[in-house]
């Protein structure tokens, strides 16, 4: 078993009878999404949110039971995966192009879970591209503003070379800053120019990384 299907399958252990579940995106929470269809079908009745359109058709093949974030009136827990988290368990998401719909999603979740293998631990954030989801007006604007700031702005591209279009029908830019030393205060920034829709810092938003290593998951506890 891999490490990713290691802390998947763990993670769906901490849904319970009842529960209305949030289904994180990407190449990890894939594994619990998996995970979590094999309980269903053995009977655990629970609601899943899905963050994206690819796990929206993964859970409907598997018969899990969905709404949308708008038909639920609060989330019980939501797993996801993230493509850095540093030692303040910090992150940055997005990497699979959900970052909005993750970032909505967890905002109405009582309690989110990330999971990852051990690859994703990082001392400092900035290593990993941050995803910065845009309007497609005005975009090359804000790209110029990411290229005077020294960020080394890039456009998403699909597999065909065309500029990658989210779930939300925006752009992404991907800023290759390689450490981001004050998080809080660039997303700050972020979060005040006009035709930035959402980035893919994502502070103070976890509560349990389950980390898989070798010789097994670890459990971390955060707040």
């Amino acid at each position: 078993m891999n490490l990713k299907q290691m802390v998947g399958e763990k993670a769906a252990e901490y849904i319970k009878e009842g529960m209305v579940v949030g289904l994180g995106t990407g190449s990890t929470a894939y594994y619990m999404v998996e995970a979590l269809g094999r309980r269903v079908n053995e009977g655990l009745n629970i609601i899943g949110v899905t963050t994206s359109t690819r796990t929206k058709e993964q859970a409907e093949g598997l018969g899990i039971p969905l709404k949308s974030v708008d038909e639920v009136d609060v989330i019980d827990i939501t797993i996801d995966g993230a493509d850095e988290i540093s030692r303040d368990f910090q992150g940055i998401k997005g990497g699979g192009g959900a970052l909005l719909f993750e970032k909505i999603v967890a905002d109405y979740s009582k309690k989110v879970i990330w999971i990852v293998d051990e690859s994703k631990m990082v001392d400092e954030l900035g290593a990993f591209p941050l995803p910065i989801e845009v309007m497609p007006y005005g975009s090359l604007q804000l790209f110029k503003i990411f290229e005077a700031k020294g960020y080394q702005p890039e456009f998403r591209l699909d597999e065909a070379g065309e500029k990658y279009v989210t779930d939300g029908g925006h752009l992404l830019i991907d800023l290759n800053m390689k450490e981001i030393k004050e998080p809080h205060a660039l997303a700050t920034w972020l979060d005040g120019l006009t035709g930035v829709v959402e980035h893919g810092l994502f502070l103070d938003r976890v509560n349990t990384v389950i980390v898989g290593y070798e010789n097994g998951p670890v459990v971390k506890e955060v707040r």
